[in-house]
């Protein structure tokens, strides 16, 4: 065997050894944040709150904004919209006493829809596993709670609303990953900031507003 080809087999080698490496490690990191957590949902008004038989198995703090385009009133003039919904954040997780970056959020196409769910196009949210790539896309339901008329799931005013949000569709990751592969429901509490802006805005101007929310996973009971 030449040592051209002896190389290239040990390079392939080592190649395979971190692929595996990788794979276990996010396999690891996964069961390591689900069996770390203690969750604990504040009550939540009913109209926010899953139903019956659904379990929360992880919690996120989200550090991220949410998007606004100016666009024109029916009545004319101008006014901020979030429709469609242009969040852009990462959920941290305090795992032993450190934070640790266990999800990230954003607006996408369904690529794994239910069975009768027509993915719109202008994308759905998403929250995408940090260690596996596993997806959730989710909607709103229900009717949101405005922020600061709950003191305990939403106390913060002038902040975007509390929400329940139900699965549209899951998605394993590349290797298999399911830690979000099985959400049924998200909620979206203790929000701070993210309102939309009150500034005179012009046709097609965008702004980012700050805002951190505390994001809570569910699946269904065993």
């Amino acid at each position: 065997m030449n040592n051209s080809l002896h190389f290239a087999m040990k390079i392939t080698h080592v190649r395979r050894q971190l692929s595996i490496g990788l794979v276990l490690a996010s396999a690891f990191c996964a069961i390591t944040v689900t069996s770390a957590q203690t969750v604990t949902v504040p009550n939540t008004p009913t109209d926010i709150t899953p139903p019956a038989g659904n379990v929360a198995f992880l919690v996120g703090h989200a550090f991220g904004s949410q998007g606004y385009t100016c666009l024109p009133t029916s009545i004319g003039g101008t006014s901020w919209t979030i429709n469609p919904a242009r969040p852009e954040a990462t959920l941290f997780a305090n795992i032993f006493g450190k934070p640790l970056e266990i999800i990230t959020h954003f607006a996408s196409i369904n690529e794994g829809p239910k069975p009768g769910v027509v993915p719109p196009l202008s994308g759905n949210a998403t929250w995408q596993s940090s260690f596996d790539s596993s997806r959730v896309w989710a909607k709103v339901i229900g009717k949101p709670v405005v922020a600061g008329t709950d003191l305990e799931s939403c106390p913060h005013s002038d902040s975007i609303p509390c929400l329940l949000l139900e699965s549209v569709g899951n998605k394993r990751g590349p290797a298999g990953g399911r830690l979000l592969a099985d959400t049924t429901f998200v909620q979206r509490l203790n929000t701070d900031g993210g309102a939309a802006p009150t500034t005179v805005c012009s046709v097609g101007q965008t702004q980012l507003q700050p805002y951190t929310a505390d994001y809570y996973f569910y699946h269904a009971a065993e």
